[in-house]
């Protein structure tokens, strides 16, 4: 079966690729800034749910993925970094603590759309200030959920996951594919 995938992402696009899924690229623009009071499970959901929902529009007879992934700490969501500073400062907060990454799925079909919230808790290492300067500096976590990216070089500061590694990188392939086939 062939879907669309409503997302720009290559990390995505990836891991779809790597688990041999049949599908085309064509993202999708909605405006992901939380809602007040809005919890972090809602906000994914919604999100993904948007998502699916746009491709659908677009692509009535072809089911649609729409996925989006929040990294949460202490209650408070922490989305893509602004600028470099931004980034320096989530790293630091994260910087020896556990948070949670929080991926929402959808696929939406004809007349409906099945949904599901994927959460991981994710232990990081502590991170010296050259170290945080250095990664911020090699431009990785500019457009990463929590400013950084488990796929890349922050992995060497995780120091556990519980819960799914491809739902940290940004979309959780047994979700997925439970979806696909529901």
């Amino acid at each position: 079966m062939t879907f669309v995938l409503a997302s720009a992402s290559p990390r995505r696009a990836d891991l779809l690729r790597a688990a041999g899924f049949s599908f085309v690229v064509d993202p999708v623009a909605v405006d992901e800034s939380p809602w007040p009071g809005e919890a972090p499970e809602a906000h994914v959901r919604r999100l993904a749910r948007d998502k699916a929902l746009a491709g659908r529009s677009r692509h009535p007879d072809t089911p649609v993925l729409g996925a989006d992934t929040i990294v949460v700490l202490d209650g408070a969501i922490l989305g893509k970094p602004r600028d470099d500073e931004d980034a320096r400062q989530m790293l630091g907060r994260l910087s020896g603590r556990i948070h949670h990454v929080y991926t929402g799925v959808a696929v939406a079909r004809r007349h409906e759309v099945a949904d599901e919230v994927d959460v991981s808790a994710v232990t990081m290492a502590a991170w010296t200030d050259d170290e945080i300067a250095a990664y911020v500096e090699s431009g990785e976590p500019r457009d990463k959920a929590g400013a950084y990216a488990i796929q890349g070089w922050a992995a060497r500061r995780i120091d556990r996951i519980d819960g799914s590694w491809s739902g940290v990188v940004g979309l959780p392939i047994a979700v997925v594919h439970r979806l696909l086939i529901s």
